[in-house]
């Protein structure tokens, strides 16, 4: 059965790329999309630097046909400054407005921003309550379990934010205290989706790293879908991984060096035409090392690729990596989760 967010139509069982700051960006969105991705977000955006102009919040406004269904995610703490950016954003024309209640680095959490919101319920009430009320685009959340473990109140969250209006769920099964730390709890995610008074789809995130992990929590939990972060970066495949799985039983073979080379080209090509050659140069440095990872003595080119300036230095040094590894075999085993405590993959 097709998954409705409002009148959005998505597949059964649809795989969302979760927004990750300083990864989700249209580039990194682009090779996503092309290996199964259903569902997209943006970076998060700030309500302040939108209403500020800020040039940084305004490129992230970005997003591109052949994306959609796309989502635009925003945070703040206040109603008003809320709402405007509700405002700016419809503009851009996305499918859904995604308000973050997850994010737990400090310079947002301890601003009343992101996580920070989950130490007061009633405000997270109101802030989204205003955000519905100032747009028609549907209205998605996504937070976490709670603050800490003296305050994992997200049965309570889910069904007021539900009465706000909102049209879909994203839980990540950490609390706030716990960052990305220890293994994420689906035990709470699984008893809103089984909460007979929730009627919007309850998307569950955190740790999945594998399909057989992602069918194994599809059947325990109930959820109506997944949403992938840290697993996908260096590693888009995880989508059409899980999605063969899913309807097979089987494993798709693990993506050759050609199919990673071809990623990491498409990846670049992007980056440049939408940053500019510097910037889109110096930005694509932090995924070659994801894209080639498992490939023995590869620090030599890693170390030739962060350095280089044009696309065709870097290019020439994936065709000598393509011809140095032709025929590798990557071993199968589940995608080990980037570290991102300081970064926001909520």
């Amino acid at each position: 059965m097709p998954v409705y967010i409002d009148k959005i139509k998505l597949p059964d069982f649809p795989l969302l790329l979760a927004p990750m700051e300083d990864v989700s960006d249209p580039p990194f969105r682009a090779v996503c999309k092309d290996n199964g991705a259903d569902l997209m977000y943006t970076e998060f955006i700030s309500s302040e630097g939108l209403i500020r102009d800020a040039i940084k919040s305004r490129q992230k406004l970005d997003i591109f046909d052949y994306e959609r269904p796309v989502g635009i995610q925003i945070f703040g703490g206040d109603e008003e400054s809320l709402s405007l950016a509700a405002k700016i954003v419809e503009v851009t024309n996305p499918d859904l407005l995604d308000i973050n209640f997850g994010c737990p680095v400090k310079k947002v959490a301890l601003k009343g921003a992101g996580a920070g919101v989950l130490k007061d319920i009633d405000l997270m009430v109101r802030l989204t309550s205003a955000v519905v009320k100032s747009t028609s685009l549907p209205v998605t959340v996504k937070t976490r379990l709670g603050w800490d473990d003296n305050t994992r109140n997200i049965e309570e969250v889910a069904e007021r934010l539900q009465d706000a209006g909102i049209k879909a769920l994203a839980i990540h099964g950490r609390t706030r205290t716990q960052m990305y730390k220890g293994e994420a709890d689906w035990t709470l995610i699984g008893k809103v989706k089984n909460n007979p008074r929730i009627k919007i789809p309850i998307f569950g995130n955190g740790d999945i790293d594998s399909p057989e992990k992602a069918l194994e929590y599809k059947n325990r939990y109930g959820i109506d879908g997944i949403m992938i972060g840290r697993a996908a970066i260096g590693y888009p495949w995880i989508f059409n991984e899980i999605k063969h799985f899913l309807k097979t039983g089987e494993h798709l073979p693990s993506p050759t060096i050609e199919d990673r080379i071809a990623i990491c080209r498409k990846h670049l090509h992007k980056s440049v035409e939408w940053k500019g050659m510097i910037v889109g140069i110096n930005e694509m440095r932090r995924h070659y090392a994801n894209y080639l990872k498992g490939l023995p003595n590869i620090k030599e080119y890693r170390n030739k690729l962060v350095t280089l300036k044009t696309p065709e230095e870097i290019n020439a040094v994936l065709d000598e990596v393509a011809v140095a590894y032709d025929g590798f075999e990557f071993e199968k085993t589940p995608i080990e989760l980037i570290n991102y405590h300081e970064k926001c993959p909520v």
